[in-house]
């Protein structure tokens, strides 16, 4: 809550209004031909892929689920692309980190340091993958609320591996982050509309120095290891409330 108070106290005395979010486009053959014929294909999945920074990115089908971005062919476009319970699929849910990874390597490489990704790697059903916590096509973070939910399934009290408190904290960690980010993203807006080159430079060096503990906190979320999350978390709420600081302080 001190964050968002922050916030508002930055925009009444830049006295700023709301920036305008610019629409992308995106394209791909694969989603041309499946919106023209959904038959086949849940509409719900093809709106979430072109609302999504995939489809905005234009990160078509095919780099998750194989086959020909480049014709409309139904035999030729679906060669190589098998369901998502085939254990050969790029999809499948043990394949799925290593095909996030493609392009996330970042969060693939700390992944791969959880115990988690070990149950995953080893057969284990109750290992998660990339989509337990994020959505399948648009890779939204899982709202603190189903995260706790989500986790309390292998450890709450009734669980395979009960581990008291641990969703609740998952929660809490999930909300904080959610408000440091978006601080952050406040501060993004607010140091653009800075017309002085050297303020606006010492502004963007403090708003890289909240981001780098933000970055490994995330990093440390990737691995599950918790205290390591909550201290880096820690510091980037410092270094956060210090960016809001320099940015309401006078000129």
């Amino acid at each position: 809550m001190f964050l968002r108070r922050a916030i508002f106290t930055v925009a009444a005395t830049l006295l700023l209004g709301g920036v305008a979010l610019v629409a992308q486009t995106s394209r791909s053959l694969c989603a041309d031909c499946h919106f023209a014929n959904a038959d086949g294909t849940d509409r719900r999945h093809l709106d979430a892929w072109s609302l999504s920074k995939h489809g905005q990115a234009q990160v078509g089908c095919e780099r998750c689920h194989g086959g020909d971005p480049t014709t409309t062919d139904r035999t030729v476009a679906h060669q190589g692309v098998v369901l998502s319970t085939v254990a050969a699929s790029r999809v499948h849910r043990a394949n799925l980190p290593a095909t996030c990874g493609t392009c996330h390597s970042g969060p693939f490489s700390h992944f791969q340091q959880s115990q988690h990704f070990a149950l995953l790697r080893d057969g284990d059903r109750r290992g998660p993958t990339c989509t337990t916590c994020h959505d399948s096509v648009a890779a939204q973070l899982a709202s603190p609320r189903r995260l706790e939910q989500t986790c309390l399934q292998c450890h709450g009290p009734n669980g395979r591996e009960p581990r008291e408190g641990r969703a609740a904290a998952a929660r809490l960690m999930l909300e904080n982050i959610s408000e440091v980010r978006e601080s952050i993203r406040a501060a993004d807006r607010l140091i653009a509309r800075v017309a002085d080159p050297s303020r606006r430079a010492r502004l963007a060096d403090a708003r890289e120095q909240a981001e780098v503990p933000l970055t490994q906190a995330r990093d440390a979320g990737h691995r599950f290891v918790f205290d390591e999350l909550q201290r880096r978390l820690v510091d980037a709420r410092d270094r956060t409330m210090i960016l809001m600081q320099l940015l309401i302080e006078p000129r």
